[in-house]
């Protein structure tokens, strides 16, 4: 990365995601009271005072505990501190000083890194006398905070930003790709994170559900720099019984909102299914470009033609989707997985195209010839000029004299006509109809 990196360590309910959520400016992080919801990294992008920064919260570190999920967190933590410029550990300013803060301050000071120690839940201006106890700590001054009411948090801010190395970039980037990884819990989303990083980026076991936030990973691929979101799997409603399941839910709707593209993530066992049409039906509506990917080919019993079976139940499921590229994959062996990222390029290239109006109406005006627009009680419809007015998805604009005498299937034609003539692999594509004034 080469942007500066802070994470925020400390062990489980000191406040590490509420500070998290406080520093980017909006709620990410799920926050609980219950220790362990947060289990992976989960980076956003942040800003101070014209600075922009990788921020990367982390679940609640117990050096020594040997539960198998506590002992990945464990791992996670780690990673995020080998790559940070500057960490904050955070401690509880209500509990006083643990055995567990002990320990990780001894973690951070081999660590070599420049840490700042974060005392939370200093609800109060004046600074409690009992807060110098963590000077024991032997990391350096104490910044008091608190982070559910936003205090102190310009301080800590100020401080933060004077250790960024002069080698970092902390301009604003506008041109990274952001890629959300959807799909149903269990179907393979972070195992293809992994693999796609080559590390052990997210929290990857077998007990579905393992991913509770949406968890953004930067890195570059060839000349394309990317955000890859991986999300807690979305379940039926009747299947979500933790608080804090829904707030991954909202987590998951959340990424596929401020994605650009989504991979929708298929169980290649378990075929097609209503919820995986579910969750492409969110992506779609939201105007997100999107490629399927079906997973664990590796394990599929396949005939001579099964693929083409496979492509021919995922058209009938998701009729709304036939624009969508299709790759079969396994995340595990990681077939095919690179081929995944060229078509990712392809479909934002045509998620992000312009066309100049005049060929646009070229094409559309060849369009209505050769297929004459339908007629009511002796009215037919005119269609007089057609522009481009956005990206992302691309959005275009089409005048003609009266919407009542647009039929949809004829609007389906335009739309088709377009996309045939400028390709937009991948992408939804946005028509509307506009009523020019004074030629009813």
């Amino acid at each position: 990365m080469d942007r500066p990196v802070v994470s925020i360590v400390g062990r489980p309910n000191v406040g590490k995601s509420t500070l998290f959520n406080r520093i980017v400016g909006r709620r990410v992080a799920i926050t609980e009271n219950n220790p362990g919801v947060t289990r992976d990294r989960i980076y956003e992008e942040a800003e101070w005072l014209n600075k922009y920064f990788t921020v990367i919260d982390t679940g609640g570190l117990e050096p020594f505990s040997e539960d198998k999920i506590l002992s990945q967190i464990r791992r996670q933590a780690e990673i995020a501190i080998e790559m940070s410029d500057v960490i904050l550990f955070v401690v509880d300013g209500l509990s006083g000083v643990t055995a567990t803060d002990r320990d990780i301050s001894n973690i951070l000071r081999k660590s070599k890194k420049e840490v700042i120690l974060v005392c939370n839940k200093i609800d109060t201006p004046k600074t409690p006398d009992d807060i110098y106890e963590f000077y024991e700590l032997g990391i350096g001054e104490i910044i008091p905070v608190s982070a559910a009411q936003g205090l102190g948090i310009g301080d800590l801010l100020d401080e933060v930003v004077k250790y960024f190395p002069q080698n970092k970039n902390t301009e604003e980037n506008e041109n990274i790709i952001k890629v959300a990884v959807i799909g149903k819990p269990n179907a393979g989303k972070s195992s293809l994170i992994n693999n796609i990083l080559g590390e052990e980026r997210v929290i990857v076991t077998d007990i579905p559900g393992t991913t509770r936030d949406a968890i953004d990973t930067y890195f570059t691929y060839g000349d394309n720099e990317f955000i890859l979101i991986d999300t807690a799997g979305l379940r039926r409603k009747r299947s979500i019984s933790e608080e804090v399941e829904r707030y991954s839910v909202v987590r998951t709707l959340s990424a596929i909102e401020r994605a650009d593209i989504c991979i929708l993530v298929i169980d290649g066992e378990d075929g097609i299914t209503e919820q995986d049409a579910k969750i492409a039906g969110y992506a779609y509506e939201k105007g997100k470009a999107c490629v399927i990917a079906v997973n664990k080919w590796d394990i599929v019993e396949k005939e001579d033609r099964t693929y083409l079976e496979y492509e021919r139940d995922i058209k009938n499921t998701l009729p709304f989707m036939m624009f969508s590229p299709i790759i079969f994959i396994s995340a595990k062996t990681g077939k095919r997985v690179n081929k995944l990222f060229e078509i990712i390029k392809s479909v934002y290239s045509s998620y992000t195209k312009r066309v100049t109006t005049g060929v646009l109406n070229d094409i559309v005006n060849e369009a209505v010839i050769l297929n004459q627009p339908p007629t009511d009680k002796g009215r037919r419809l005119k269609v007089f000029y057609a522009t481009q007015i956005g990206i992302k998805p691309p959005k275009f604009l089409i005048f003609i004299n009266d919407k009542k005498l647009m039929h949809f299937s004829y609007a389906r034609y335009l739309e088709n006509q377009i996309r045939n003539n400028f390709g937009f692999e991948g992408t939804p594509l946005q028509v509307e109809f506009r009523e020019r004034e004074g030629q009813n």
